[in-house]
């Protein structure tokens, strides 16, 4: 066994059945050791996809995903993606190459201290020196990326640990030379006594283990605390976030905890789905009404970020339960009146175990149906909206129709700005885990790889790419990836020609479009030029026959592109983030 065996040996063991990967010296053992093992490689176009893939695999499957990148360039094209894994707290092990261990520091090819660069962004910075520490690290790394509060690991593998043991002591022979001067036979010497320290050990076969996976609880008093804080409220709400769906294979009794509490509640993130398309306990619209209105709030698995304007949405005098694995993030902002610092999920379970029946105060049907009418309302005027004609599509038409013909095992994966935050209105995922968008950081270009990893580990889903025009230009040469590997994705392309989130606030605010202008670009001839399908809409009465032209070719296995010139419009008007 070499080392990129043992590597090979432990995923193989954990259930690893995927590694996604760009090429490199430093990493090739790795990637045929796995293959010879029947673990699916797929090869992208960029290293930052490669990551994305293996973040989106875990949010799916709630098991780490695996990736593997060089040394060097190789790794510091994941950095992005790595803290985009971080900050959305999604379990992932990065194996990357380095620099042969007695010619680190030296100029050899591709060498850098890679541990100043990834350590930041990841749960830990494996460095390993030793062959048979190589198998153990991997075991050890898998646990860590999914206990306490979940995230990315890395591990640096030098080359010159991942080959045989006779390939490397020949390495180091020819390079020590057969000189017999005194600095020659010293060099000689180094070398010997540092490949022997290198495989020490390595002849002992070592066993995978799979370590457990340490998961917070709550505790029981503020469980406690939280189940009589609701019972007495009379207007509580719940906002749930993609933390609360770390463990993916709890999303069934999650959703069934949420429907015994009876609360309203509004979905975020990676919980978008959980209660299906149309659960009567589900708003969508007016949360931050909801918030100032409310008397009582629940935030299972969301911080008081951005997002909720930092805590200010929830007025004063409401009481505020938060439960997160993270007692940095329950009180990030503001200070919960109840901090519930466990996973989340397991909370809510917890909160209706051993509850007596429910009566809760009279004017409850009031409030829900109060929040009710109002979604009403904006559904009416969205709809409206939608009716607006132009020269070409109006978006909000077009998503309208996404929403009409997609597939009751349809994966919505969001990659862009004005025209996604378009479509978190419109669409609405069919069941849990349906939807992947990049988390807090808002990164853009996640759209190739997440739908990568969607298609791999959700083999039976329709999985479609909502892109604005200027996010598609990150992953259009990841149409050739799904071309190869047979991904047959259906990618619909938002074309306003502009950076148009930015313009909105830039122009207004500066009278100024510098740097927000795009062309309408041919996208779908790109993805053609692949190999793939590319579909063009100008018009609003093409839709319905180009969607379902592009199911069509992605039940028949082909990946296809559309690319739809939209009109402007001013549904976002007033949008902007900090």
């Amino acid at each position: 066994m070499h080392g990129g065996d043992r590597i090979a040996q432990s995923l193989q063991a954990h259930g690893v059945r995927t590694v996604f990967t760009l090429c490199g010296g430093h990493i090739s053992p790795i990637l045929s050791a796995a293959k010879a093992r029947g673990i699916r490689i797929i090869d992208v176009r960029d290293e930052a996809t490669a990551v994305f893939a293996a973040d989106a695999t875990a949010r799916l499957s709630g098991l780490p995903g695996v990736a593997a990148v060089t040394a060097g360039p190789g790794i510091s094209n994941t950095i992005t993606a790595l803290k985009n894994a971080q900050l959305a707290q999604s379990p992932l092990l990065l194996f990357g190459g380095a620099a042969p261990t007695a010619l680190q520091g030296r100029g050899a090819l591709q060498d850098i201290d890679q541990r100043p660069l990834v350590e930041p962004h990841v749960k830990r910075f494996m460095k390993i020196r030793r062959v048979r520490d190589l198998g153990p690290a991997v075991d050890e790394a898998l646990a860590l990326a999914r206990s306490g509060i979940p995230g990315p690991v890395f591990i640096e593998c030098p080359v010159d640990l991942l080959y045989d043991e006779t390939s490397i002591r020949q390495w180091y022979s020819d390079a020590a030379g057969k000189g017999t001067g005194l600095s020659e036979r010293l060099l000689r010497w180094y070398l010997q006594r540092h490949v022997a320290r290198m495989f020490t050990g390595s002849d002992l076969r070592q066993p995978s283990v799979v370590l457990p996976v340490a998961v917070p609880q709550a505790s029981a008093r503020s469980v406690d605390a939280a189940r009589a804080a609701i019972a007495k409220a009379r207007q509580p709400l719940m906002v749930i976030g993609s933390q609360a769906l770390v463990q993916s294979g709890q999303a069934a009794a999650l959703a069934q905890a949420v429907t015994q509490l009876g609360i309203p509640v509004y979905l975020s993130g990676m919980a978008r789905g959980l209660l299906g398309r149309d659960h009567p306990l589900q708003m969508r619209h007016q949360r931050r009404q909801a918030l100032r209105e409310a008397d009582c709030v629940l935030l299972a698995g969301v911080p008081c970020d951005f997002r909720l304007d930092y805590g200010k949405h929830v007025r004063r005098s409401a009481t505020l339960i938060a439960a997160n694995r993270s007692a940095k993030d329950a009180r990030l902002n503001r200070r919960p009146d109840i901090a519930a610092i466990g996973d989340a999920a397991q909370f809510l379970q917890a909160l209706v175990r051993g509850a007596g029946p429910r009566t809760p105060p009279g004017d409850r049907d009031d409030w829900l149906a109060q929040l009710r009418t109002r979604d009403a309302q904006r559904e009416t005027e969205i709809d409206a909206q939608a009716l607006a004609g132009g020269a070409h599509v109006n978006p909000l038409a077009l998503l309208r129709e996404v929403e009409q013909v997609a597939g009751d095992n349809a994966l919505f994966v969001a990659d862009g700005g004005d025209f996604v935050a378009t479509a978190a209105y419109v669409l609405r995922p069919r069941a849990p885990l349906r939807w992947l968008d990049p988390g807090a950081f808002g990164t853009l270009g996640v759209g190739a790889g997440f739908a990568l990893g969607a298609a791999v580990c959700t083999p039976d889903a329709e999985v479609w790419i909502v892109f604005g025009d200027g996010a598609c230009g990150y992953s259009l040469v990841e149409f050739d990836s799904f071309v190869r590997h047979g991904i047959p994705v259906i990618a619909l392309v938002g074309n306003d020609a502009g950076w148009t989130q930015i313009a909105r606030e830039q122009v207004k605010m500066l009278h100024d479009d510098v740097g927000t202008v795009l062309a309408r670009a041919d996208y779908h001839a790109v993805a053609q030029a692949f190999g793939a399908e590319g579909l063009l809409i100008k018009r609003q009465d093409e839709i319905p026959a180009a969607l379902a032209h592009a199911r069509a070719l992605a039940r028949s296995g082909r990946p296809v592109l559309i690319n739809v010139w939209l009109d402007k419009t001013e549904f976002r008007e007033g949008s902007l983030s900090m």
